[in-house]
């Protein structure tokens, strides 16, 4: 008799996977959530408050930073990039986080690191305050090399229609406020991994892979404080394409963002990338250069924003300005 486990799926694997899943699951149940894992569906009930709600959704992969928690064999971090991802992407447009539904692919399933793996979604939930509702674990044989995990996940936020931030407001002379990133977050890691083959070379006094899987930053709760506080104009989160790509998606309109690129601190990370040879010009194109988060505001507000942002315990900078006309942006 030929059995599933024959082909080189155990079930029994899977099992024990869900089980040691539940417990990283439940933690991050919030009030809305109707049921448990293991349902055919999640089921989040968005409650009172909303006079007209819009629901904005959310998905991304963790990337190539995976190989590199694999080679460390490190997992209970790239689950927090893979919230990180998506819910600073809905942020963008003003909604809160509501659930988080992830997505693991492997050849051979261990039931230890998925569930290390989900640990970390689990954690990026916490910070997000939206819950883990649902999810996937597919063990592919003969597709996937053993050892090998792939990972994404999807997000659904929620914001009143008359609250949504998209741009629009934007006018000449506005200021940028960029927040801090915490290095590299989940980006551009084919180059990384091209520039740094030998994940065991000493940076800063301590193995480079470790600092290469410093998670991305969620900055759910910081920009969810702001909302309530200040008219926020637009915002931006910079992920794959740098400042150039991301900064003016922000715009609804014809501007240009004149960024002052020594206006903030620059993790040493970014330093060593262009020692191996990379440009800095590719570098803006390619990485957030130490700024993970773009806001922007009026003149007016400039200082309390920044001000509120370090009570909050991230760090801020003024970075630039929006000037009509031109598109795209300007470095200075």
């Amino acid at each position: 008799m030929i059995t599933y486990k024959d082909a080189g799926v155990n079930i029994e694997e899977g099992y024990k996977s869900v089980k040691l899943i539940k417990e990283y699951a439940a933690a991050t149940f919030t009030k809305g959530v109707l049921n448990h894992l293991g349902s055919f569906a999640g089921m989040f009930e968005i409650g009172e408050g909303y006079k007209n709600p819009i629901l904005v959704s959310g998905t991304d992969g963790v990337g190539t930073k995976l190989d590199i928690a694999f080679r460390m064999k490190k997992y209970d971090t790239v689950g927090i990039d893979c919230v990180a991802m998506c819910v600073n992407d809905v942020l963008c447009h003003g909604a809160k986080p509501l659930f988080f539904l992830d997505y693991i692919a492997c050849g051979k399933l261990d039931s230890a690191v998925s569930a290390q793996l989900v640990k970390g979604v689990s954690d990026g939930c916490i910070q997000s305050n939206c819950a883990l509702i649902g999810g996937e674990t597919a063990e592919m044989p003969g597709f996937y090399r053993d050892g090998e995990y792939d990972m994404a996940g999807f997000t659904v936020g929620i914001v009143d229609k008359h609250k949504i931030i998209d741009g629009s407001a934007i006018k000449d002379g506005y200021s940028l406020i960029g927040i801090e990133s915490s290095g590299l977050h989940s980006n551009g890691y084919s180059l990384v991994r091209k520039l740094i083959p030998n994940l065991d070379e000493d940076f800063n006094g301590d193995k480079i892979g470790k600092t290469l899987l410093t998670p991305t930053k969620i900055y759910v709760k910081t920009i969810l404080n702001l909302l309530d506080k200040f008219d926020i104009k637009g915002m931006a989160h910079i992920t794959g394409g740098g400042f150039y790509e991301n900064i003016p998606r922000m715009f609804n309109g014809d501007f240009t963002a004149v960024v002052e690129k020594n206006s903030f601190n620059r993790p040493e990370i970014f330093n060593h990338l262009i020692s191996l040879g990379v440009t800095e010009e590719h570098m803006f194109n390619t990485y957030n250069m130490g700024i993970g988060y773009v806001l922007c505001v009026e003149d007016k507000d400039v200082i309390k924003v920044i001000k509120t942002i370090h009570d909050l315990g991230d760090r801020a900078y003024k970075i630039g300005h929006v000037e009509a006309g031109g598109g795209g942006v300007c470095l200075k």
